[in-house]
């Protein structure tokens, strides 16, 4: 494999994304700092944890899916190495494609970690190199999809696109990007064109999309239920109560801000680098950014995608409750840690 540093299996463009990489991005390959040694230990720490709590299990396993989804959401090896924001998405269907052309979600480090890599399982295996296109180093995984968990276990439809949902169904590895100048991973991947099987054999299902990115179920509860707060903070939080509150204030003001016109995972603008706030643990994450594209007057967009200023009392209404909320994710967050140390 070209520019491959190594491979392993634990038992048991230049310019590229320059204001999200920063300048090691558009530094030559002479200049990068050898990391080689730096992310072999890296892949290796992150690929054994993957395997301990999120291995090999049937596609329809709950227990082994919450199991792994509060491993990677608390402390952990994979969360350490996590830069504050991240890019997700599948590969590009053109292989020869750079990363900068690629279609690619934002996310909060927990979010990623907690709502959508626990939804693989992984066997340990990896490999590590550095491509020079990209100015990145990378570590591929071997892994496996759940896609027979109940549907409220997914952060959202991902059937509403059928290629997509396909290419989740058949993948068999994990690619994450590394920025040379900061050693963390700052792009996240998902393909079906990895080596080998994925790691457990499962069934394709197509479940049809009704339109709704949150729903209720038969027994009256909110789905999908992960993207919930009780699904991302202790059940004795003492925020939840308010968070919920602030969280419904909040969606109204998003609402009459025509916020979720172009904040949902059909991008409907489209948008190459898309911000999710229609659920609340994608707001939960992206909250900070959103206060301050409010605050610059960059946002809403208009149907020629030229920012258009909010009115004054929309923008006055947004900010107040959108500060409310962060304030309280940012307290739920402190009490979750004390409650770990």
């Amino acid at each position: 494999m070209p520019g491959a540093l190594g491979r392993g299996f634990v038992a048991g463009g230049a310019l590229l994304l320059a204001a999200f990489l920063g300048p090691a991005a558009s530094r030559t390959g002479d200049d990068l700092p050898d990391l080689t040694d730096q992310i072999e230990i890296m892949a290796s720490e992150v690929a054994l944890e993957l395997q301990q709590v999120c291995p090999p299990a049937s596609p329809s396993d709950q227990v082994a899916f919450d199991r792994c989804r509060r491993s990677l959401f608390g402390d952990s090896a994979l969360r350490r190495n996590l830069a504050p924001r991240l890019l997700w998405g599948r590969r590009n269907q053109d292989a020869e494609a750079a990363l900068k052309d690629t279609n690619l979600t934002q996310f909060a480090p927990d979010v990623i970690a907690g709502l959508y890599l626990s939804l693989f399982m992984y066997s340990g295996e990896f490999t590590t190199e550095y491509v020079e296109r990209e100015g990145l180093y990378l570590i591929r995984l071997r892994a496996g999809f759940r896609n027979l968990l109940q549907p409220g276990q997914f952060p959202y439809p991902f059937w509403h696109e059928e290629a997509k949902w396909g290419v989740y169904q058949a993948a068999n590895s994990i690619l994450l990007w590394i920025d040379p100048k900061t050693a963390k991973i700052v792009i996240g991947q998902f393909t079906e064109r990895g080596s080998g099987n994925p790691v457990v054999s499962t069934q394709p299902i197509r479940p049809k999309f009704d339109g709704n990115w949150m729903w209720m179920d038969r027994e009256g509860r909110i789905q999908p239920r992960v993207t919930l707060f009780d699904g991302l903070f202790g059940p004795d939080n003492p925020y939840l109560p308010k968070l919920d509150f602030a969280y419904r204030t909040l969606a109204l003001r998003m609402r009459d801000s025509q916020c979720d016109n172009c904040h949902v995972p059909n991008n409907p603008m489209p948008m190459r680098r898309l911000v999710l706030m229609h659920t609340p643990a994608h707001a939960a994450g992206e909250i900070g950014r959103l206060m301050k594209v409010v605050r610059e007057d960059r946002m809403p967009l208009d149907e020629a995608g030229i920012e258009q200023p909010l009115e004054p009392a929309l923008k006055r209404a947004l900010l107040e409750s959108g500060t409310a909320f962060e304030e309280l994710v940012r307290a739920a967050k402190e009490w979750e840690a004390a409650q770990r140390h």
